[in-house]
């Protein structure tokens, strides 16, 4: 099964199962036929043994008259046998010849428990129903306290049951046939659209183009919804893909310039000799350098890390360490639990700390505000500076960017890497003028003053 393609498995798990429902239907129909006609031949044989009754206690003489016993069920002979209380034959049909009715466990019920019984026989070749019924002492004639012993042929009955079982294993196997080619017809207009979809993924696989797009069904179905959602996938690749190439040029250029400086001092030191001045340069450069790589690296690493889950953290903690620094007011009375990484977390703040620091006003008050909001918990820097314009602010996450008033040499990471923490801890960062804010999910109260072990800035 496992090597058959798609199409041959839908067509042939269709066939099985019309299959094996029109079985299971021929099977009860059968059933039901045999015993709808084995209750119609009982029945016509106890109608019978009831006219014989009849006849015994009214006329016993005709009993003995020829023709008297004769009868057909249908297409087909009714034998009868008529026996005095010891069993002997009074009168029998004519259809017998020289055959006898089986004396069978019918016939003794009849004599001996006086109550009418069925059996099953052969009678010669032919399998026959056989009905045995018990005589009154009415009418005083020679089978008075006897019994009347009829049997009908069954064959009729299993021919029709034959019949009807070859019928019926011929519509499964019609219905079988039918079932495939349908299932066939319907999967291979079903799957066209999936073949079309594998064509183009192909055809993307082999140009390496991200921005081409697979064709989408007209239809409104699973199809569809692959399709879009593929398509959706090939667009945040397109979008990552260039990222990752504004990322690397960024990072080239901002390598670059360091480097450069660190070069032209090294140089300057070789040919002129050590001064303080170019030690200074040099130290500078290097600390430059060392700052960028690491706020790339950091970057990299909320890039490829999973999403957080780890310890409770205080928020309103993190922002009472940032008060530490005698620039730095803090509003954060009552605790603000999260959960997630501390040590991602201090440095998301530290991050805003340090932008306010270098883009608000000089000798300017900078605030941490920790407060819960229903079910968010928020921690916000802001500084004293007139603050992002709207057209900025939409850009202020970017990597590598910096504003038309920035001062320092910042990398232009620092915002990026604070969205990229938020973001990994199911939140978000925005920012409204010179304040910036991280949003992220609450954790119970309860649960920080129940923890052994509250987390807390060091």
């Amino acid at each position: 099964m496992a090597a058959l393609g798609l199409r041959a498995r839908v067509a042939l798990a269709a066939a099985v199962a019309i299959a094996v429902a029109v079985a299971l239907l021929g099977v009860a129909v059968l059933a039901v036929l045999r015993h709808e006609l084995d209750g119609a031949l009982d029945r016509s044989l106890r109608a019978r043994a009831v006219e014989v009754a009849r006849l015994s206690a009214a006329t016993p003489r005709l009993l003995l008259a020829p023709g008297a016993l004769e009868g057909r069920l249908g297409g087909s002979a009714l034998f009868v046998q008529v026996i005095d209380r010891r069993g002997r034959i009074v009168a029998r049909s004519a259809g017998l010849g020289g055959r006898l009715v089986p004396d069978g466990p019918a016939t003794r019920a009849a004599l001996r428990g006086r109550r009418a019984a069925y059996a099953d026989g052969v009678l010669g070749t032919d399998p026959v129903r056989i009905y045995a019924a018990p005589l009154g002492e009415l009418g005083r004639g020679p089978a008075a306290g006897g019994a009347v012993v009829l049997a009908g042929t069954t064959r009729d009955i299993d021919d029709v049951v034959d019949t009807t079982r070859r019928l019926v294993l011929v519509c499964s196997l019609g219905a079988a046939i039918l079932a495939a080619a349908l299932a066939t017809l319907l999967s291979r207009r079903a799957l066209r659209p999936l073949g079309r979809l594998a064509s183009g993924a192909r055809a993307i696989e082999r140009s390496g183009d991200a921005s081409e797009r697979l064709p989408v069904p007209p239809a409104h179905d699973e199809v569809g919804t692959l399709a879009a959602t593929l398509n959706a996938m090939l667009a945040s690749l397109e979008r990552a893909r260039e990222a990752e190439r504004r990322f690397v040029g960024d990072a080239s250029h901002e390598l670059r310039t360091p480097l450069t400086a660190l070069r032209g001092n090294a140089a300057y030191v070789a040919r002129h000799g050590a001064d303080p001045a170019a030690l200074a340069d040099l130290e500078a450069d290097a600390a430059r350098l060392s700052a960028l790589l690491d706020d790339l690296l950091a970057l990299a690493r909320e890039d490829a890390a999973a999403p957080a889950a780890g310890e409770l953290v205080d928020l309103a903690a993190l922002a009472r360490a940032a008060a530490e620094d005698p620039e730095v007011d803090v509003d954060a009375a009552d605790p603000v639990p999260v959960r997630g990484e501390r040590q991602a977390l201090e440095r998301a703040v530290g991050n805003l700390v340090a932008n306010a620091r270098r883009h608000g006003p000089p000798g300017g008050r900078i605030t941490v505000t920790a407060a819960c909001a229903g079910d968010r918990a928020r921690i916000s820097v802001a500084d004293e500076g007139p603050g992002l314009a709207p057209a900025d602010a939409e850009r202020a996450f970017e990597r590598f960017w910096r504003g038309p008033q920035a001062r320092g040499d910042g990398s232009g990471l620092g915002l990026a890497i604070v969205r990229a923490i938020a973001e990994r801890h199911g939140g978000a960062v925005r920012v409204e003028g010179a304040c910036f804010t991280i949003d992220l999910p609450a954790a119970p109260v309860t649960e920080l003053s129940r923890s052994p072990r509250t987390t807390t800035a060091s």
